[in-house]
């Protein structure tokens, strides 16, 4: 193994933008030293990783499981096997696999934390790697766990969504959102995707969405029409803000209101690690009691942490999905000299899907 490259984040920001100018940093990064090898490990040469919103929040240190600077970001990788411990027979060397960064990573708990997925080389607990499917390209590859898992989780754990319901989907073209619509559609749901950009929304409905609206002043009179005057039985708002009221008022009677994240409100929490909710979002409980709706926060990583055995009945599900076609879609990729662009453009949402930076060929 030759040396490689990896990105560091020195310091936290007050924010993402603030944290990605000043203190992101390539580095130089040596091979693992094989001598230093646990029995259960394996050395993964990544070729991609995802870039994610949580990816950009770590930066600031305005997610709840924080890395300790000096880290390398990079929650999903894939990449191939170059090297294992002596107790791993799961894969062997050229395989190609998939990280789960419930178990390796800056969001994981412990010793693999250090080993983000913006680096030459990773390291992983064979736990914490999947096979990736046959016909995925490794881009695919590393845009598949999180924003999957956290859309069943939302949509289906907490939301209850069933075949011949109506759901409305806030940031439709994000690879989280996306993954929502895919899951919805898959189920039997109708699906109505949300946003701000009318190229991206025509891009989500050619992903299967069933009607594609802006969050306007005619928002509740226009799902009202796509429902028969009923309302949206489940709304999942990965987006928070400003939709928020428009979102209650097209509701049925009794819905389920998916809080899934605050997109359009990043600064709720203080900058650089603080801490604490100082701009808290605030809901109108006039709009809840008067709708009897119910209103769930739906945190995947936190929910997961705490009742591990949630987990493997959605894996299960998801992957006999795989198998019946369902991928993620890439919409952007850039080389890692770009990381800085990569960010840039998830911080923009300037791509329907997954963004991914290409670590190596």
């Amino acid at each position: 193994m030759q040396a490689g490259q990896k990105i560091i984040i020195e310091a936290f920001g007050e924010s993402p933008p603030e944290a990605l100018a000043q203190h992101l940093r390539v580095v130089q990064q040596q091979p693992p030293s094989l001598a230093e090898l646990g029995p259960d490990d394996v050395v993964v040469a990544v070729r991609s990783a995802a870039v994610g919103w949580v990816d950009l929040l770590m930066t600031s240190g305005q997610y709840q499981h924080m890395a300790k600077p000096p880290y390398c970001p990079g929650l999903e990788y894939s990449g191939v096997v170059v090297a294992k411990g002596q107790a791993v027979h799961e894969y062997e060397v050229g395989d190609a696999v998939l990280s789960d960064g419930f178990f390796t990573g800056p969001r994981s708990l412990g010793a693999y934390q250090q080993w983000g997925g913006f680096a030459t080389y990773a390291v992983a607990p064979q736990k914490a790697l999947l096979r990736l499917p046959p016909d995925w390209s490794f881009d695919q590859g590393c845009s598949f766990l999180s924003s999957y898992e956290t859309a069943y989780y939302c949509l289906l754990t907490c939301g209850r969504l069933v075949a011949g319901e109506t759901v409305v989907i806030h940031g439709a073209s994000g690879a989280t959102g996306l993954a929502a619509v895919h899951i919805a559609k898959h189920v039997g749901a109708t699906v109505i995707a949300t946003g701000r950009n009318a190229d991206k929304l025509a891009e989500v409905q050619a992903q299967g969405a069933d009607h594609i609206l802006p969050v306007d002043a005619d928002f509740r009179q226009r799902v009202k029409d796509l429902t028969d005057g009923r309302g949206a039985d489940v709304i999942y708002d990965g987006v928070g803000g400003a939709v928020t009221v428009p979102s209650l008022r097209s509701a049925r009677f009794g819905a389920r209101y998916l809080i899934v994240g605050w997109a359009s409100t990043p600064n709720v929490a203080r900058g650089r690690g603080g801490r604490g909710a100082p701009n808290a979002n605030l809901m109108p409980t006039n709009l809840v009691l008067m709708k009897g709706l119910q209103v769930l926060g739906c945190p995947t990583a936190i929910a997961t942490h705490r009742t591990p055995e949630i987990r493997q009945p959605r894996l299960t599900q998801l992957l006999e999905w795989v198998g019946q076609g369902m991928r993620p879609h890439v919409g952007r990729v850039f080389s890692m000299s770009e990381v800085l662009p990569a960010m840039e453009a998830k911080w923009r949402s300037q791509a329907v899907g997954g963004i991914v930076l290409r670590v190596s060929m």
